[in-house]
């Protein structure tokens, strides 16, 4: 068995970034964008009114002075004159400021008598302009590679960019293996069980940002095994779920090996999850997940999320970790790095009592897996662990 890291960096070794394709921003939320977006204006374009008021010089900035009102600004319709002594334009929230004025008092701050304004006390020092160039400037850039949240697109949009390049997305092909699989809505017999497994894993490839591929259900012989990696081809990713470890039933790997595959690693020391592998399988790579439910899922979200992630363009990187507060004791751990269910609360994280590896209710109630190290000590409440957060 190999550590958690040594796979990962294996499966890192065995791929490339994905060819880009240009998306619309409306498209672009969950992407991985390749390019940088330069910006082609300032932004704001001109000094904006950051408040309702009165655009007024300086020089004019006392109590009770009276000042004409010569016109208004609003946003979208700018006032073309100058602002001279004894004068104010009456100016709204993101209109640009006239020339000649070098403040905005706000509307709270003045009274307004016909086609004048006087001007009240306590006027405040802050200037209510938004300078040009406050935001950004022309040629200023939006980095890559990135995972494009909703405010990069929003950032992308005010650039006057209307085009993305990001990458294509990463599409994984997944195949359920076992003579005991019934779809669900299907009619079991008395030994047999729904595939549960392939649902979830379909809706982690999508919410990592890649496009999930569900195949039919292939029983345990070699024939049926080769149909579905005949099936497969195409994807940049083959996921097979159970049928990798060493019992008479389990024909994966030998009917991987048959299609071509070219193993990296087989067992990772880790639990759930020990019997993983992994291997170059044409232009795209296989990965082979446990059949346990659990298993299966908590793998995925350690070696497949990342693994979809370094194929979109981002750097290769595990599975982000944050520290967290225990809010009860763990037991010590054993020689495998094990990754344990776990609730936040106001007191910090707690692990459930029931960890096995084919409860998916436990699984349903976690929001997060606590990492503990291979023969790390039994811990007490208020110890610090780190988690991944699901």
């Amino acid at each position: 068995m190999i550590p958690v890291s040594e796979a990962l960096d294996r499966l890192f070794a065995l791929v490339a970034p994905l060819p880009v394709e240009e998306v619309g921003l409306t498209a672009g939320l969950g992407r991985v964008l390749r390019a940088p977006v330069t910006a082609r204006r300032d932004q704001p374009p001109f000094s904006a009114s950051a408040m309702d008021g009165y655009a007024i010089r300086d020089t004019d900035c006392a109590q009770g002075t009276r000042l004409t009102v010569i016109g208004e600004a609003a946003a979208g319709h700018a006032f073309s004159g100058i602002v001279g002594p004894g004068e104010a334009v009456r100016i709204f929230t993101g209109a640009p400021v006239p020339e000649g004025a070098d403040r905005v008092v706000i509307q709270e701050d003045t009274t307004r008598d016909g086609d004048a304004v006087i001007l009240g006390p306590g006027i405040s020092d802050n200037r209510n302009i938004r300078p040009l160039g406050a935001d950004f400037r022309v040629g200023d850039a939006l980095a890559a590679p990135r995972l494009l949240r909703p405010a990069d697109i929003a950032l992308a949009a005010a650039m006057n960019a209307d085009r993305l390049t990001v990458s294509r997305r990463p599409e994984v092909a997944i195949i359920a293996t076992g003579d005991e699989l019934v779809a669900p809505g299907g009619d079991p017999r008395p030994d047999q069980i729904i595939a549960s497994n392939a649902y979830g894993l379909h809706g982690i490839v999508a919410q990592a940002g890649g496009t999930p591929r569900l195949l039919p259900i292939a029983g345990d012989s070699m024939a049926a095994l080769r149909q579905a990696f005949d099936l497969a081809r195409g994807a940049d990713i083959v996921l097979t779920i159970g049928g990798a470890s060493v019992g008479d039933h389990d024909l994966v790997g030998a009917a991987a090996a048959e299609a071509g595959m070219e193993r990296a690693f087989w067992k990772v020391a880790l639990r759930p999850g020990k019997p993983l592998m992994a291997g170059r399988f044409g232009e795209a790579l296989l990965l082979g997940l446990p059949g346990n439910p659990v298993s299966s899922m908590v793998c995925a979200h350690v070696f497949l999320v990342p693994l979809i992630r370094a194929l979109s363009g981002l750097p290769p990187a595990a599975a982000p970790r944050r520290r967290a507060r225990l809010a009860a004791p763990l037991a010590a751990n054993g020689p495998r790095e094990h990754y344990l269910r776990a609730a936040s609360g106001p007191d910090g994280v707690t692990a459930f009592s029931k960890q096995d590896s084919s409860l998916l209710s436990v699984l349903s109630d976690a929001d997060c897996l606590i990492v503990q190290p291979p023969h790390d000590p039994a811990r007490d409440a208020g110890e610090m662990v780190e988690i991944i957060s699901l």
